[in-house]
């Protein structure tokens, strides 16, 4: 079967690769809380369907904060994982309803949604909406606060042996700010910058390796590159091309399969451009990824 090269509709996945880490932490902890899915009993999934009685009706007695967001964007995912954090740490004090807008485009509607995520919150049966983005965790932590404060009430600190929330270092951010601008020069310089002063800063390393990926895709055509690759397998520019357009789209482990394969029947200097374009995709992802280990090892034995 063909791959498909079709470009996503957004900028998720290419920058926050990283964030794979985050998201098989949290797959973990939903396998091992069971078949129901859910991260605690003061999460739930909601859908049009049961958005009434699981939302509206439940914020009779007690509130609900309903984050609105899309399960597949690995750009949220990691703030989706401080929200569970922080219903946990609320001990029932109030509950975190979560809605996948991408599955259920009816009740993004319904909830007139301009962002992913839109936090909001249901108390009294009155739904309100509270931000749009993900927010730090510090920051995070004040708006509900502030929230809470409002109603009345005094939501759960973090427990007390847990480490305060690191400062977020000025480069990072201009990083950050500057590829939600579109701004994909400006982001490579803050995070060279941030590499040059931290050159082990793994977030840095993964970012800027996001950047380039961005940056060498954006003027692709998927079509011609699914033709190049068809009409010429040992054509390694098409197939370097074709895996950073699968990176781009979350297929990963294909993106890699692809190039061990590349490297595996070329010889001289096709191989060694398919093998150095292969390492630098590993950037993109947290070094003890797994598909990054699995694809390490064909290298290996591809090579010899």
């Amino acid at each position: 079967m063909a791959a498909d090269f079709s470009r996503p509709g957004s900028l998720y996945g290419a920058v926050d690769l990283g964030a794979r880490k985050q998201t098989l932490e949290a797959q973990a902890r939903r396998e091992a809380a069971g078949p129901s899915g859910a991260a605690s009993a003061d999460v739930i999934e909601v859908t049009s369907a049961t958005f009434n009685a699981e939302v509206v009706e439940r914020s009779l007695s007690v509130p609900v904060i309903v984050e609105a967001t899309v399960s597949r964007a690995e750009q949220v995912r990691q703030f989706s994982g401080v929200m569970e954090k922080l219903a946990a740490e609320a001990a029932g004090a109030w509950v975190l309803a979560r809605v996948d807008v991408e599955a259920d485009p009816q009740l993004a509607q319904a909830l007139r949604m301009r962002a992913v995520p839109t936090v909001y919150l249901a108390f009294q049966g009155q739904l309100m909406p509270l931000f749009e983005g993900p927010l730090p965790e510090a920051q995070l932590r004040q708006a509900l606060s502030q929230v809470f404060e409002q109603l009345g009430m005094e939501p759960a600190a973090p427990a007390e042996d847990e480490p305060a929330e690191p400062p977020v270092d000025p480069e990072l951010l201009a990083a950050e700010e500057a590829v939600e601008k579109g701004d994909l020069d400006a982001a490579a310089v803050a995070y060279e910058r941030l590499l040059a002063r931290s050159p082990s800063d793994e977030g840095a390393k993964i970012g800027l390796a996001g950047v380039g990926l961005l940056q060498r895709t954006q003027d692709l055509d998927p079509a011609d590159v699914q033709r190049r690759v068809a009409g010429n397998a040992d054509d390694v520019d098409a197939q370097t091309q074709a895996a950073d357009l699968e990176m781009v789209n979350g297929q990963v482990d294909e993106a890699f399969d692809r190039l061990v394969a590349v490297v595996r029947r070329t010889r001289g200097a096709d191989r060694d451009k398919a093998r150095v374009h292969l390492l630098g995709l590993f950037d993109a992802l947290p070094a003890d990824d797994p598909s990054v280990s699995r694809a390490r090892r064909a290298l290996a034995n591809a090579l010899f």
